[in-house]
C-alpha cells in the first residue's frame, strides 16, 4: 500500500465498502461452529489449509468425543491425528490442539486469552487466529487475513504486500475498525463466490470499477 493515504483513496475505499454493505448483508456470525471459546479456538486450528465446511463437519463429532478442554489436553496424539485426519496437517494439528489445551489449562485456568500477545504464544495460534478469537469471542476489531482476505484485498489495491501480518497492518491503516470485522466475512464471502482464485468473474463484479486487477484485465484484453 501506498505510505500516504490521499482523499482518492479514501473514496474509493468508502465505495467499497458501502457495495460490500449493500451486496452481502451478514449477521455477524462466525463460518465455523461452536458454542465455547476454546472450541472456536480448536476450529480455528484446525481450518488452517482447510475449508470451513470441512472443519465443520469434523468438529460435529469432535466436540462430542472431547467434550471438554481437559479432554483435549489428554487426549492420545495418534488418535486426534486420526480424527482430524480430513483437515489435512493432521500430525501437526493435533500435536498444537494437545499443548494448546494444556497451556490454557495451566497458564490461563482454563480461559482463551483476549491479548494478541497472550493468544499467539499458544501453540498452533498465528495472528489470524487469534483475531477470530478477538473478534469473535470478545467483540474488538480484528482483521482476520485469510486467503481470499489477502487475494482480494491485493486485487482491489488496498495493499502490494504478500506477508499476511503486513496485508493486516496495510489494512488496519485504511479501513475504519467498525468494518474490520464485517470485511473479513464480506470479503470471504465475495472470494467464495464471485473474486475467486482462478477465472474470477470480473464482469459479474460489483466491484470491478474500483478494482485495480479488473481495471488491469480490461487494459490487458484490449491490447490483444
Amino acid at each position: 500500500m501506498i505510505k500516504r493515504i490521499t482523499q482518492k483513496d479514501r473514496r474509493k475505499v468508502e465505495r467499497i465498502l458501502a457495495a460490500l454493505d449493500e451486496k452481502y448483508k451478514l449477521d455477524g456470525k462466525c463460518f465455523l461452529n461452536y458454542e465455547t471459546p476454546w472450541q472456536l479456538l480448536i476450529a480455528t486450528i484446525l481450518s488452517a489449509q482447510c475449508t470451513d465446511d470441512r472443519v465443520n463437519q469434523v468438529t460435529k463429532e469432535l466436540f462430542r468425543k472431547y467434550d471438554s478442554l481437559e479432554a483435549f489436553a489428554h487426549a492420545d496424539q495418534r488418535e486426534l491425528e486420526r480424527d482430524i485426519f480430513s483437515t489435512g496437517f493432521y500430525k501437526n494439528k493435533a500435536k498444537n490442539i494437545i499443548a494448546c489445551a494444556q497451556k490454557l489449562i495451566t497458564e490461563h485456568g482454563g480461559e482463551v486469552p483476549k491479548d494478541i500477545e497472550e493468544l499467539t504464544k499458544l501453540p498452533g495460534v498465528g495472528r489470524k487466529t487469534g483475531n477470530v478469537i478477538r473478534g469473535h469471542i470478545y467483540n474488538e476489531p480484528s482483521i482476520v487475513v485469510d486467503t481470499h482476505v489477502k487475494r482480494i484485498s491485493k486485487r482491489l489495491g488496498f495493499t502490494k504486500e504478500e506477508d499476511p501480518v503486513r496485508v493486516e497492518f496495510d489494512l488496519m491503516k485504511l479501513l475504519p475498525r467498525q468494518n474490520w470485522i464485517r470485511y473479513n466475512q464480506q470479503i470471504i464471502t465475495h472470494g467464495r463466490t464471485i473474486c475467486t482464485a482462478r477465472s474470477p468473474k470480473c464482469n459479474e463484479c460489483f466491484l470491478r470499477e474500483d478494482c485495480s486487477y479488473a481495471a488491469s484485465k480490461i487494459i490487458y484484453k484490449n491490447l490483444d
